[in-house]
């Protein structure tokens, strides 16, 4: 077997291929390139960025400016562990950076990064997925427990009915019977969806779209709802019906979290790159964002809003969010939460590229 020589592939190709975001800077210091990890990392295009001073195309590198400088007049490079980067506005990067002279003519300086803050992501949605398949479980194991001897109390009063047809005893019965329905009711919705996706294409901006209308029906005047979508963003596979479920479910949780007077909810969709979902690594992956500018949710609650049951709301069944979730990784996706009074973001991640082994399950 005949492999491709190296010295075809190009260079430019190659570093778009890694997960480490990679700058090279000139002799002045502008930015000579960007792979597209440094595009994701920082949320800049390389047309943006190409020939602007650093400090200028990605701003986060302005506190370091001078270090950069001083490496470029000595000639020699060095390495920043757990670097945070902060831009004004935004929440701060925090990044493992190597710097080293470029060996080129006429050439700066060569910056390697390598995002901490995503090596945490990575092991909190781990836990976050292997949480819920515990939870899963547990929910599987106490519904059996609580249907067996519900299904024996409704076919007890149901024999009761029969042998007291007057209308005092069957008003006793009545009541077992509903409130024994009831809570049959309340199990099945906990174990959620008990058939599997149903796998086609979908256009995403259709599902946000279907989903925007509905929650404008159910909103007050009050409430802004927003678009802010990427029309570049490719057909996903998924089972419409549940992707619609689960972002309803998302958006009337955010709904009801709204403040009084002036609500705003803001439906954004991205594409990301390199995202790793579970142990597994995706080239590219659909964003869907819900936004809010509700109260937020306390920070004790954020690690247990997935979990059946939890909920701020008294008049809340806790199941919403759950559901989402489920419905989410059986597409093989993720759903996280951020959230901070004014400012509460439900994030869904949802995997482009197709995907053989989840289409031959479903």
């Amino acid at each position: 077997m005949k492999f491709p020589s190296l010295k075809r592939v190009a260079p430019a190709a190659v570093l778009d291929g890694l997960t480490t975001a990679v700058i090279a800077l000139d002799h002045a210091l502008r930015v000579a390139y960007l792979n597209s990890a440094g595009e994701t990392l920082f949320s800049v295009s390389r047309r943006h960025a190409f020939g602007q001073p650093l400090a200028q195309a990605i701003p986060h590198f302005g506190a370091l400016e001078s270090r950069l400088r001083d490496a470029l007049d000595t000639g020699s490079g060095f390495i920043e562990r757990e670097l945070r980067l902060r831009r004004s506005g935004d929440e701060s990067i925090t990044i493992d950076c190597t710097v080293t002279p470029a060996q080129l003519p006429g050439a700066g300086l060569l910056l390697e990064m390598l995002p901490v803050d995503r090596h945490m992501r990575i092991s909190r949605d781990e836990l976050l997925l292997a949480q819920h398949e515990v939870s899963r479980e547990l929910i599987r194991g106490l519904a059996h427990e609580i249907k067996n001897p519900l299904g024996g109390i409704r076919g007890a009063a149901q024999l009761l009915e029969a042998e007291f047809p007057d209308s005092e005893h069957r008003e006793y019965t009545r009541v077992i019977i509903r409130e024994a329905d009831r809570l049959k009711n309340l199990v099945n919705r906990m174990l959620g969806p008990n058939k599997m996706p149903q796998m086609a294409t979908v256009n995403v901006h259709e599902v946000v779209e279907h989903v925007r209308q509905l929650l404008e029906a159910e909103a007050s005047s009050a409430v802004l709802v927003t678009r802010d979508y990427d029309p570049s963003i490719p057909e996903v596979t998924a089972d419409r019906e549940q992707l619609i479920q689960a972002l309803l479910n998302i958006a009337r949780n955010a709904l009801q979290a709204l403040p009084e007077q002036r609500g705003i909810i803001v439906l954004r969709t991205r594409t990301r790159r390199q995202i790793t979902i579970g142990g597994q690594r995706h080239r590219l992956v659909v964003q869907i964002d819900i936004e809010d500018n509700g109260t937020g949710i306390p920070e004790p609650m954020l690690e247990r809003i997935f979990f059946p049951m939890v909920t701020t709301r008294a008049e809340g069944t806790g199941l919403g969010l759950p559901i989402a979730q489920y419905l989410i990784h059986a597409h093989g996706g993720l759903v996280e939460c951020t959230s901070r009074p004014g400012c509460t973001v439900f994030t869904i991640y949802l995997p482009l590229e197709s995907d053989d082994r989840r289409k031959t399950n479903h």
